[in-house]
């Protein structure tokens, strides 16, 4: 049986970049199963939070605490960027390298590679230098190099941020298939219709705290905060 790394709590957590806070204090817990949309202005600490979580951005005061070992539960995880990082190889190749370092070589491994190329869309384009991707097929690479492992958490800074609709809506697909199959998510948007879509729980940042959370039907339809509040109205928050 896996040991699970949830729930996470963050407790006064908090980062600084020069000596100067950017995020924090924060208090959050995030539990077993769903999906968490993080929202809030430019410059809210979306992306720094992020990146605390899953250990890319050291952490200056406060506790993070996991359920299991910090060490046990980053392996545990995978964190998809806006602009994914290309090795120089073909697609399938990208893809194989993460299978390979989790399973090793076999032809499972192989048999298991071309399936995610499937279930992503790639099959036209695994023989394709991973550069010659269009932005939405990128992403969909990245999915697939990352879900390949079987995380139990996936962590995505804003990954539709710059894809058409169509992509948009196929990345998306990739994702609500990662939850059927009981991957956590944490994901920043600022698409509030995508947070409307895939989220279970919504996490708003502003000035670099969480000023309000909680379930994504209640937040839509009554925000507790007048900063929530200007923040849906489409509102400029300072």
């Amino acid at each position: 049986m896996v040991t699970t790394i949830l729930p996470l709590t963050l407790s006064g957590a908090t980062a600084q970049v020069h000596g100067k806070r950017i995020l924090g204090p924060v208090d959050l817990t995030l539990g077993q199963a769903g999906v968490t949309m993080v929202i809030g202005p430019n410059g809210a600490g979306k992306t720094t939070l992020l990146r605390l979580i899953h250990g890319l951005q050291r952490q200056s005061g406060g506790t993070q605490n996991w359920a299991v070992g910090v060490d046990e539960a980053r392996a545990a995880q995978a964190f998809i960027f806006q602009n994914p990082v290309l090795m120089r190889r073909s697609v399938r190749d990208n893809i194989a390298y993460a299978a390979r370092l989790t399973f090793g070589r076999s032809s499972t491994t192989d048999d298991v590679v071309d399936d995610w190329i499937v279930r992503v869309g790639l099959t036209e384009q695994a023989r394709q230098p991973a550069s010659s991707l269009s932005g939405g097929e990128r992403q969909k690479m990245a999915l697939a190099r990352a879900l390949i492992r079987a995380p139990q958490m996936l962590i995505l800074d804003e990954p539709t941020a710059h894809l058409d609709g169509r992509s948009t809506r196929e990345v998306e697909a990739i994702l609500l298939d990662a939850v059927a199959r009981d991957t956590r998510l944490v994901m920043s948007t600022h698409d509030m219709g995508q947070a409307r879509r895939l989220g279970s729980d919504i996490v708003f940042l502003h000035q670099g705290q969480v000023f309000e959370t909680g379930p994504a039907t209640g937040f839509f339809t009554h925000p507790q905060t007048p900063e929530a509040t200007a923040f849906l109205n489409g509102d400029i928050l300072e």
